[in-house]
């Protein structure tokens, strides 16, 4: 749905357009930006409050930089929606994150202005660097570089080790550190402290506004000016706020705390740090959510809040006659829960995702055994591996694409030594709207191929319980369980702990001719599929494989050794996945004359959209089961399937 835009922004296409204003214009340009993504999101939906609380911030920036030749570089991209307003997009806004819309991240094939395409954390440093470095060897020494973090991805370890390597390039780098003490949820560590501290330090921020004022000028004034200035710096800095010299330890200047609410002084620091050489990094501070007092207030909530009233602030909600299933988040929430009360030794972790996997349920519950530890996954990992040394078992609940970055932790330190790490991988398969970067496409390819490695994927709720309770009886060794982002299929879910036979599938229905068989809750797609072909006349048999790793054998051996055909069915990647480990039983036990077919995502990323879009447009929702079926020349007693 498209919205008006306000008296100023409506004549801003591009920020060519923004520089022809007056600097007294901008918080006028500010106060419409603001109102535009709160009208278009409301109606919309997607990412709501990162966004809001940069947009003094993405005006100036776009105010003072000659972009896209000054590169700007997004961190995470949640917090962009005002810098694709602004930079060519306004129009087309109102497809954000909708099936063949706009991306809800920055994206290089979208626009020139999204110089380095985000989706995850911590990755602007390293990226923003690397452009410096390039620009400064080919002679291009005018060109800014600009990385704007928030303090929540700054906890990462990339971003650390961009911060090393920035300070001993003499680059034209400036990163800016939002801080607003929030990533989806608040933010947890010593660098939180830290970053608290410098912010209440009130002899040392009327210090740095003196001593900043006073470099910018002589800085003009020459070279030896400057230096004897930041020598006068250095030595005062260090009698007022010991603890300060973090970033400058790393050879980074330091500028702020400045507001990160006030635009013109905000253009005006940007414009005096052009002119000041070498890596320098500038801490504003910032509210999550400003200018909608809801989501000031309720920064988690008003992360991602759907569609809702702008006025009233309710949140849409589908209203249904009956009870709906959970989601498989608050699944894992739950279990989780009954599952460490009754065994002490049980332990939760994630990486700066507490509400968005409902571990924030057992930070609740039992706080001293449930640990948010910030965005860093790697850490995470090698963390539960840790703990599971002293003979406890952690639940390591991590987004399966965000698992992608700790791949050496699981191989080295939790595999390798056998270590009963219980990996619960939330997002796995299509994720939805927040597209290629977020999709769980690879878990299964990328985590059947370690030694020592259990690998499965419930079909429902239920299962999902069970994968729970029997990965953390006795000591299972590494144990990797993943599930989809949404709903489930149950309502009565929650029900007695069984254990499941690890590597044991199961037959979901019996046929004849072709079997399909499936891993995970793409499963519930292959039912749906066959009920409309056994209304059609077909009887394709269903089994539910459940283990990518171990495999069922015997079962497998039933599926080659009966049909004649065979159809795999998964939400994730064909290469490496779930109907190649069938391809390599299949040979590995020489069974021949058999057709299979794989349905899965193909080799491609895939762009945002609703699940059942994407699994459409892929070729492995439910339709397309059933035509995939119609399609083979295979006769059944009941029916002729046709070529």
């Amino acid at each position: 749905m498209q919205v008006p835009a306000g008296e100023l922004l409506k004549n801003i296409a591009y920020p060519s357009d923004l520089k022809q204003l007056k600097e007294e214009d901008l918080k006028k340009v500010c106060d419409e930006l603001r109102q535009y993504i709160i009208d278009v999101v409301s109606v919309n939906g997607g990412h709501f409050a990162a966004s809001l609380g940069v947009v003094e911030l993405t005006v100036a920036l776009q105010y003072v930089l000659n972009t896209p030749y000054d590169q700007l570089v997004w961190d995470v991209g949640h917090q962009a929606y005002g810098h694709k307003i602004l930079t060519g997009r306004r129009e087309q806004f109102h497809t954000n994150r909708i099936h063949g819309g706009l991306s809800g991240f920055p994206k290089r094939s979208e626009s020139e202005y999204d110089t380095f395409g985000v989706g995850h954390s911590s990755t602007s440093i390293s990226a923003a660097l690397g452009m410096a470095v390039a620009s400064q060897y080919k002679g291009e020494t005018d060109r800014q570089h600009v990385a704007v973090i928030g303090d929540g991805s700054m906890t990462a370890g990339l971003a650390f080790e961009a911060l090393n390597h920035a300070g001993i390039e003499n680059s034209n780098l400036l990163v800016i550190l939002n801080d607003n003490n929030m990533a989806i949820d608040p933010n947890v560590g010593a660098l939180k402290e830290y970053l608290t501290d410098i912010t209440t330090s009130k002899p040392y921020n009327r210090f740095r506004d003196d001593i900043a004022t006073v470099l910018t000028k002589l800085s003009a004034i020459g070279p030896d000016a400057f230096k004897i200035a930041k020598k006068i710096e250095k030595s005062i800095k260090g009698t007022l706020l010991k603890r300060s010299n973090f970033f400058e330890a790393l050879k980074f200047r330091y500028f702020g705390p400045i507001d990160g609410h006030d635009v013109e002084h905000l253009v005006k620091v940007l414009k005096d740090l052009r002119d000041i050489p070498g890596p320098k990094l500038l801490h504003c501070i910032t509210v999550k959510g400003k200018g909608y007092a809801l989501a000031e207030k309720d920064q988690t909530k008003w992360h991602a809040p759907g569609l809702f009233d702008k006025i009233t602030g309710e949140i849409k909600k589908a209203k249904f006659d009956k009870p709906q299933p959970p989601k498989y988040q608050d699944v894992f929430g739950h279990s989780i829960i009954e599952l460490a009360e009754a065994n002490p030794k049980i332990m939760g972790i994630t990486p700066a995702m507490p509400s968005g996997c409902s571990l924030n349920l057992m930070m609740k519950a039992m706080p001293h055994r449930a640990f948010d530890v910030g965005i860093a996954e790697q850490h995470a990992v090698t963390f539960s591996a840790g703990l599971a040394t002293q003979g406890l078992v952690p639940f390591c609940n991590i987004y399966s694409s965000f698992m992608q970055r700790a791949y050496d932790q699981v191989i080295h330190d939790v595999a390798l030594q056998k270590l009963n790490v219980i990996f619960c991988l939330d997002r796995a398969g299509i994720a939805g709207a927040d597209g290629a970067t977020h999709h769980g496409a690879y878990d299964l390819a990328y985590m059947r191929c370690i030694p020592n490695m259990v690998v499965s994927a419930p079909m429902n709720e239920e299962e999902l319980r069970n994968l729970m309770y029997t990965a953390q009886l006795e000591n299972m060794g590494p144990f990797c369980i993943r599930y989809p982002r949404g709903n489930g299929v149950m309502v009565d879910w929650q029900k007695p702990f069984k254990a499941i036979p690890v590597g044991k599938g199961r037959k979901v229905s019996d046929g004849e001719e072709v079997a399909i068989v499936s891993i995970g809750a793409i499963g519930n797609e292959v039912v749906k599929a066959t009920a409309q072909l056994n209304e059609l006349g077909y009887y394709p048999a269903h089994y539910d494989l459940r283990f990518v790793k171990p495999l069922d054998a015997a079962m497998l051996h039933e599926v080659f050794s009966k049909f004649g055909c065979v159809i795999t069915v998964e939400d994730g990647c064909l290469e490496g996945g779930m109907g190649t480990a069938l391809l390599e039983f299949m040979a590995d036990n020489n069974y021949q004359n058999v057709n299979v077919i794989r349905l899965g995502i193909p080799d491609a990323f895939i762009e945002h959209g609703e699940q059942p879009e994407l699994w459409a447009e892929c070729g492995y929702d439910a339709a397309s089961i059933v035509a995939k079926v119609q399609s083979l020349d295979i006769k059944c007693n009941k029916h002729t399937i046709a070529s």
